[in-house]
C-alpha cells in the first residue's frame, strides 16, 4: 500500500537521526508553515492572476496557496481530533504564523518608499469578511488542535521587494495589482534573492528592517495570541545567525528548522549551508534545536500514498534513534480555497497517515514544538 524509501533515502534518514539528544517516547510533531501569509492571488482574482501568469499553474505554492477559510480549518480540526494519542489527546499542529501582510493601498500610495503592514487577522476579515476565520484559529488552539508559532512578521522581502517595485519591474507591479508579490519567477536581479525569502540580503545588511522584523513580528504575535512564541522558524530557512541569536531577546527559545541553517547571501557573498550544530537538544547558543526529520508534503510530490509511506519509514528511522519525529508540512497542503481537490485528497492522506502512527505506536505521543523545547529544557536529558 505505501512506497519503500530507497537506500539513499534510507542512509539520510539515519545519518539526520543518530545524533543529539534521545528522548523515551514516541513522540510525533507536525510543523506546518506559512499560515496567516497571503501567497497567490485573492480567491476573486485568482483565474485572472492565471492568465496574467499561466506559468502558475505548474508551482503548487501558486495554485493551491493562499489564506485558509473556514471550511478549510474546519476539515483540518476533523481529521486532527479523530486520532488521540496514548494520553487521550488530540493530534495537533504546529502553525508556523505570518502574523501581517503587506497593505498594498498604503505601500503604493507611497510610492513603493513605505513598508506599511496589517495584522493576518486583518487579512482574513478583508479575504473572507462573513467567515469569523480567527474565531475559528481561537477554537482550534482552545480544542488543543492548532499551536501557533512565530514564523515571521511578513513574508517578503520588504527592501528587495520595494526596491524593483520602485524601479518599474513588470512582473512584481502586476502582481502587486492582484495583491500580492508571488510571481513564478521569484527572483530578480541585481539581487537574485527569492522574494519570500525575507531574511536574506546581499551586502550590506539591513539590521534595522531585520531588527524590526523580529521586535514588531514577536510583539505582533503575543498581541494576536495572548502568548509568546517559543520558538521561530525563519522564513524560507534563511537567517544569519546573529538574528537566531538576536531572537532570544523577544523570548524565543527553540529554533524550528532542517538539519542545516541556511546563513544568507550576505554572507561572503552567497547563501551557506551550516550543519554544525543542528541536532536535537541544546545548542551553543543556548537555545533547543528542533529538527525536521519526516516529510508530508502531498501537493509538492504528487505521490499520494506513497507520500504517506515514506512519512511513515521516516517516523519509524527516528523513532529508531530515540529522536522525536518532527514532520514538515506547509499550509498549502490544507487548503481548498483555491481549488478545493486539493484539500479533500490531501486530508484523506493525513487521515491514513494518522491512523496509520496509532496503529504501529499505540504508545504515541502528539506533541507540538513549544511543547516539546519545554520538554527538552525541563528535563536531564540535554
Amino acid at each position: 500500500m505505501f512506497g519503500v524509501n530507497s537506500s539513499v533515502d534510507f542512509l539520510k534518514m539515519n545519518l539526520t537521526n543518530a545524533r543529539g539528544t534521545k528522548v523515551n517516547q514516541k513522540i510525533v510533531v507536525i510543523e506546518s508553515d506559512d499560515w496567516g501569509a497571503i501567497r497567490s492571488a485573492h480567491p476573486n482574482s485568482f483565474l485572472a492572476y492565471l492568465k496574467r501568469f499561466p506559468e502558475a499553474s505548474n508551482n503548487s505554492y501558486l495554485k493551491y496557496d493562499t489564506l485558509a477559510n473556514s471550511d478549510d480549518l474546519n476539515a483540518l480540526f476533523e481529521v486532527l481530533s479523530s486520532v488521540k494519542d496514548v494520553n487521550n489527546k488530540s493530534s495537533v499542529i504546529t502553525f508556523n504564523t505570518v502574523v501581517a501582510n503587506p497593505n498594498f493601498d498604503k505601500i503604493k500610495v507611497s510610492g513603493y518608499n513605505a513598508f506599511v503592514f496589517e495584522p493576518f487577522r486583518n487579512t482574513l476579515n478583508r479575504y473572507y469578511p462573513n467567515e469569523q476565520v480567527f474565531d475559528l484559529w481561537k477554537e482550534g488552539i482552545q480544542a488543543g488542535l492548532i499551536v501557533p508559532q512565530f514564523h515571521g512578521r511578513e513574508h517578503v522581502n520588504v527592501p528587495v521587494w520595494l526596491e524593483l517595485l520602485k524601479n518599474g519591474n513588470q512582473d512584481l507591479s502586476d502582481a502587486f495589482e492582484f495583491g500580492t508579490w508571488s510571481t513564478p519567477k521569484g527572483s530578480y536581479s541585481p539581487s537574485n534573492i527569492k522574494i519570500q525569502a525575507a531574511l536574506d540580503y546581499v551586502d550590506p545588511f539591513p539590521k534595522e528592517y531585520q531588527m524590526s522584523f523580529l521586535s514588531e513580528g514577536t510583539a505582533l504575535f503575543e498581541e494576536s495570541f495572548g502568548f509568546k512564541s517559543q520558538t521561530w522558524i525563519p522564513n524560507n530557512f534563511i537567517a544569519s545567525s546573529e538574528m537566531i541569536d538576536s531572537a532570544k531577546k523577544f523570548g524565543i527559545v527553540g529554533m524550528q528548522g532542517m538539519k542545516y541553517h541556511v546563513e544568507p547571501k550576505g554572507y561572503n557573498g552567497a547563501k551557506k549551508h551550516v550543519y554544525k550544530g543542528r541536532r536535537f537538544g541544546m545548542a551553543s547558543n543556548g537555545m533547543i534545536n528542533l529538527v525536521r526529520n519526516c516529510v508530508f508534503e502531498p501537493s509538492q510530490s504528487n505521490a499520494g500514498n506513497a507520500e504517506v509511506g515514506r512519512c511513515l519509514n521516516q517516523i519509524q528511522a527516528a523513532f529508531f534513534w530515540k529522536k522525536p519525529a518532527v514532520i514538515t508540512a506547509h499550509r498549502l497542503n490544507f487548503i481548498g480555497a483555491l481549488k478545493e481537490d486539493n484539500r479533500n485528497k490531501n486530508l484523506k492522506l493525513l487521515q491514513t497517515l494518522l491512523n496509520e502512527i496509532k496503529k504501529r505506536w499505540p504508545d504515541v505521543v502528539f506533541m507540538d514544538s513549544a511543547g516539546l523545547v519545554e520538554l527538552y529544557l525541563n528535563s536531564d536529558m540535554r
